[in-house]
């Protein structure tokens, strides 16, 4: 995969390694039934021509064939093809087709063909520049080997410096949205939904106002509100309001936005309401039914939770009405609410209440603001408090030190008193007699 820019050494002069290479190919078309292929002979006639970017026309052409080749061989014949079209100024004419040949199947090794050409296609990455946006599309061609194999885990490493290089390469909106949209398909056949949903709403962003209400941008829109109704962790729907890209729904598709509303506020009343109104929509939509209404209960259940206010606990008779289950179903829900991580708290089974530590506010808004400023002056007025305290305390610390140092003091000068005349005998002592 990528990694720091690194320079290809290949010995040979120009025109001893195309004859090496056109001869090689030659050999392979024959073994597989081309025995017409004379690739070296034209390219020893053009050589003498001195035409070079016709050489390379001729060995790129012919380089379809390098998939036929034995595995140990593979990635040789292709470094090698690789440090010739490098030699010419209009490597742009020639690497695209390059790359394409990479992203077909490589015939000669269908368990580790995908490796083979991820090794090469890492090696033209890595030996360009990284300003140069040929790797651009170099990066493109290993998004579609690493889709056809399906590991995942071979391109996450490399997510992390995805924002460097496009900030190098300068792309256009246009073109990073191809770029988040192919890792998007490949994040998806790898079941990787989390980050195909983060890279959808990367690609949803990239669409410009002028293009809100086009087929792309309502399509996109559609899959990213899906992935994350659906998704079994995601619970925050503020990424996706904050899209100019998702509130054009409220025109082209106002089912889905007033669905996306009330997950993103409401409560499972509301929900079920919404289910009432548009009966049989969901399942039109092939929305998973059984997913929404486990997700709104949990949700619901964060709701309440965070406008307990200042009592900080819920009974369980107001949680099993909220989320319309039994009361012996209410631990589990709130099990389940922790794991999410929507919520922090205790279950009191003693007094049938749930106790709250945190919980998550789905939506801040004004009385949100107004509660966190009531929650700070509760704060300030306890540390006013508190500082109070502690003055008493300081000031009656000093009090008592002092009563205990004019106590002291009191009893030293009353033991002065009483043997001053030893200190005066001691004092005649210790003064030195003169001889």
């Amino acid at each position: 995969m990528p990694a720091p820019t690194t320079t290809l050494l290949i010995e040979g002069t120009f025109e001893e390694l195309v004859d090496e290479l056109a001869t090689y190919i030659d050999n392979l078309k024959k073994a597989h039934g081309d025995e017409e292929s004379n690739i070296q002979a034209e390219c020893t006639s053009l050589l003498a021509e001195n035409k070079k970017d016709d050489v390379l026309k001729k060995l790129v052409t012919g380089s379809a064939t390098l998939n036929e080749a034995p595995e140990k061989e593979f990635i040789a014949a292709y470094n090698l093809l690789v440090h010739l079209i490098r030699q010419s100024p209009n490597l742009n004419m020639f690497l695209p087709r390059v790359c394409q040949n990479l992203t077909a199947p490589v015939r000669s090794s269908p368990a580790n063909g995908a490796g083979l050409a991820l090794s090469i296609l890492s090696t033209v990455f890595n030996t360009l520049q990284p300003d140069n946006d040929n790797r651009y599309h170099v990066f493109l061609a290993i998004l579609n080997v690493v889709r056809r194999s399906t590991n995942f885990e071979t391109l996450r490493p490399q997510l992390k410096h995805l924002d460097q290089w496009l900030a190098a390469w300068d792309m256009d909106e246009e073109d990073q949205r191809k770029l988040y949209l192919a890792i998007v398909e490949v994040a998806t056949v790898a079941g990787e939904e989390e980050q195909a949903y983060q890279y959808l709403v990367r690609a949803l962003r990239t669409i410009p106002s002028d293009e809100l209400s086009t087929p792309e941008s309502q399509q996109l829109s559609l899959r990213a509100l899906k992935s994350a109704l659906t998704h079994p962790t995601h619970f925050d729907f503020q990424d996706l309001t904050a899209l100019d890209t998702i509130q054009a729904l409220r025109n082209s598709d106002p089912i889905y936005f007033q669905l996306l509303e009330i997950f993103t506020a409401d409560l499972l009343d509301d929900f079920n309401d919404f289910k009432d109104e548009h009966d049989g929509w969901i399942e039109e939509q092939e929305l998973d039914a059984d997913a929404l209404n486990r997700k709104m209960r949990l949700l619901t259940l964060a709701s309440i939770a965070a406008s307990t206010g200042q009592t900080r606990s819920l009974p369980y008779a107001h949680i099993a009405k909220a989320l319309q289950i039994p009361s012996s179903d209410v631990e589990m829900w709130v099990i389940d609410v922790i794991r999410a991580g929507l919520v922090e708290g205790k279950l009191s089974q003693l007094t049938q209440t749930f106790l709250i530590h945190r919980s998550t506010y789905r939506v801040f808004g004004e009385n949100q603001w107004r509660e966190v400023a009531s929650r700070l002056d509760m704060w300030r007025n306890s540390l006013v408090g508190v500082l109070q305290v502690i003055q008493m305390e300081k000031a009656s610390f000093i009090q008592m030190k002092d009563a205990e140092n004019k106590e002291i003091e009191a009893k030293l000068n009353g033991a002065s008193g009483r043997g001053g005349g030893f200190s005066k005998m001691t004092s005649r002592r210790e003064e030195p007699e003169l001889e």
